[in-house]
């Protein structure tokens, strides 16, 4: 790993330098398959109908290890979730863990998952069985605290529109229904929910259209949420409680209200303890101890969480800036194209590849990794 350390760091480099949101990553899934092909591994691209998604195989048998590259970005922002640190790590632990493979036999896979942000295409790939067959999967994920597990929130994107009549907002407001005024409204009792809600869950969105000119009643205003909990049952119930916020402000303005959740629905994070603890292990044999896990303050929604529903799992986070940054940011953006970044990004994709020397060495380590996931285990 130390002797691809500066090509792994180029790679992650130019991932940040042209960032591309969800499902648009054409020169990013590229990118990683070029060096993936180039590297031994047996590539196909576009799986489960996903331009952008691909399945990297260095195959000598089973059982079968996946490292999940993430690379889409965020709009406005780049890379301020450090996906470029993700994909490259993927690749490196992937790469690394060749030799295994060759002494011991075994599948190495690295996944290319496409739009984390905001589509869900690693749940979408779930859906088409991309994962079947895995025996443990794998990603490492640049934060602001060194955590060997994090909890996350089950998430469902939500589209919706008022529908009114536009008019002329100084000589005839009277004749127009304002569409604008009904999304306000929906803020306000979206606003008036939340202190009757449980303190881990989260609604929370921005209108992508208000109008098209201040002296015209706004006949159309759309917007996009996210509604978010600790589980999915619950999730279930909020979801209704949210529609209900904007069902009341199209009655109330007498506007038209439009709806439609997102294809797939973010699932927990469901992390594999017995898995999770030979990587700690691992971090601290190269010197970066990690500290217990603390699942009770979950850090956001990632659709890893579908992939941990269906096969044993870990989603650790290295810090590559302090904790007093968000994610999400500029800053954070920052971090991602900082040395202390790459440096998260090499003991990541190290880790990542001494836990599936582990995993692919030792059946009884394996074992005990399926019976956790079976329930007869640890569970986070």
């Amino acid at each position: 790993m130390d002797a691809r350390r500066e090509e792994l760091a180029g790679l992650a480099r130019r991932l940040f330098a042209h960032p591309e949101v969800g499902f648009q990553e054409e020169q990013a899934s590229a990118w990683l398959c070029e060096y993936l092909e180039g590297s031994g591994f047996q590539v196909e691209r576009g799986i489960c109908g996903l331009p952008t998604a691909f399945r990297a195989a260095y195959n000598r048998g089973q059982p079968t290890i996946a490292f999940l590259a993430e690379y889409d970005a965020l709009p406005g922002l780049g890379h301020g979730c450090g996906h470029n640190l993700i994909a490259a790590s993927a690749a490196g632990a992937g790469v690394a863990a060749r030799a295994i493979v060759d002494r011991w036999g075994g599948r190495v896979l690295v996944m290319g998952t496409p739009s984390e942000e905001a589509l869900g295409g690693t749940g979408l790939m779930v859906q088409g069985g991309a994962f079947a067959g895995v025996d443990a999967a794998m990603m490492v994920h640049p934060g602001v605290r060194d955590a060997l597990a994090n909890a996350s929130l089950a998430c469902a994107t939500l589209d919706v529109e008022f529908l009114g009549r536009s008019a002329h907002a100084a000589a005839r407001p009277e004749e127009g229904i304002n569409a604008l005024e009904a999304m306000v409204l929906a803020f306000q009792a979206i606003n008036s929910l939340r202190q009757h809600i449980r303190d881990s869950d989260r609604v929370h969105g921005i209108i992508t259209h208000g109008g098209e000119a201040a002296n015209v009643v706004p006949q159309l205003c759309a917007g996009k949420f996210l509604v978010r909990a600790a589980d999915e049952e619950y999730l279930e119930g909020l979801k209704e409680r949210v529609l209900n916020c904007f069902r009341g402000a199209a009655t109330a303005s007498g506007a038209r209200f439009n709806h439609r959740w997102g294809e797939v629905q973010y699932a927990p994070m469901r992390p594999n303890l017995a898995l999770g603890q030979a990587f700690a292990d691992n971090l601290s044999t190269l010197g970066r101890p990690l500290p217990a896990p603390n699942l009770r303050r979950p850090f956001g929604s990632t659709d890893m969480g579908n992939v941990s529903q269906v096969v044993p799992s870990i989603h650790p986070s290295i810090a590559i800036t302090t904790p007093e940054v968000p994610p999400h940011s500029r800053e954070f953006a920052q971090a991602a194209s900082s040395p202390q970044g790459e440096e998260a990004m090499l003991l990541g994709a190290k880790g990542m590849a001494m836990t599936a020397v582990d995993l692919l060495a030792d059946s009884g380590l394996l074992e005990r990794v399926r019976q956790e996931f079976a329930g007869a285990g640890p569970q986070a």
